[in-house]
């Protein structure tokens, strides 16, 4: 993503996560009344497009990492963890919609994207979550414990981090870096995102969904940069310091949330997507 510029990987995200309440049968695997009125003018579809198989395996994906990273923040909040810090936070909806009023929610973004969104929300009428901090952050320039440091972040408590739509444009070192960070946070602290693995890993079948998300991505200015086989983020976790570690298919994420839908709303088996969470 370039500096100043807000992310139009998040719009599309977010235009997925919307056309998921009116296009998809109900009931949502993300219910989320906000994505609709925080776009306002951006929310567009066409509803032939939205209907092809790949459109409706990519739209499945999005909701369902949000919809995992948010049942495992509320596994860790039962277990004490009383923050959650969204990475790459984008047009994220959490914070309007959280059920646990004891959570504090941080949202870590680019500056650009963040007065975006702030404008959006101004323009929606829909006021700032009152358990929400904004932390602006140019990695550039400051790293994410600055950051957060500066936004009042306890470093002490427990707490847990969706980085949803974030792994695959960073670098090795970058990825580490927050890892490390996430591992240094006390016990019980966690962390959930999707990744991808290596193309020559995925289904010969699957590649060219891979290949047509990998050139979308980067025609927006934001390439996939990082993969990992699962073995390789395991050892990465270890590395770490993080003793619990899941990591699901499409086709195990596809039992979880989409068996059974009458619309036949579900994600590609083919290992395209994969998601990882990791507690200390």
């Amino acid at each position: 993503m370039e500096t100043g510029r807000p992310s139009r990987t998040a719009l599309g995200v977010a235009r997925r996560r919307a056309v998921h309440q009116v296009l998809d049968q109900p009931p949502p695997v993300l219910n989320d009344p906000i994505a609709i009125p925080l776009l306002g003018r951006e929310f567009t579809y066409d509803p032939e497009t939205e209907s092809s198989r790949y459109a409706r395996a990519f739209r499945a994906f999005m909701v369902a990492r949000s919809r995992l990273a948010e049942d495992q923040l509320a596994l860790a909040a039962a277990d004490g963890v009383s923050q959650y810090v969204v990475l790459g936070a984008g047009l994220d909806t959490f914070a309007y919609r959280n059920p646990l009023p004891h959570i504090r929610v941080f949202e870590v973004d680019f500056p650009a994207t963040q007065q975006w969104k702030r404008s959006l929300l101004a323009s929606a009428s829909i006021p700032i979550a009152a358990n929400l901090t904004f932390v602006p952050l140019d990695f550039e320039h400051m790293s994410l414990a600055e950051g957060l440091a500066a936004a009042a972040f306890d470093p002490t408590r427990p707490t847990f981090l969706g980085w949803l739509g974030v792994v695959p444009y960073l670098s090795l070192p970058a990825f580490r870096s927050t890892l490390e960070f996430i591992g240094r946070l006390p016990p019980g602290s966690g962390v959930c995102f999707d990744f991808a693995q290596p193309p020559e890993s995925i289904e010969p079948r699957f590649l060219p969904a891979f290949q047509a998300l990998a050139a979308r991505v980067a025609a927006a200015g934001e390439p996939f940069r990082l993969f990992f086989t699962p073995d390789q983020l395991r050892q990465e976790f270890q590395t770490a310091g993080f003793t619990r570690i899941e990591i699901r298919t499409p086709g195990e994420i596809n039992d979880m949330y989409f068996a059974g839908r009458s619309d036949g709303l579900t994600m590609p088996r083919g290992g395209v997507g994969m998601f990882a969470t990791a507690f200390k």
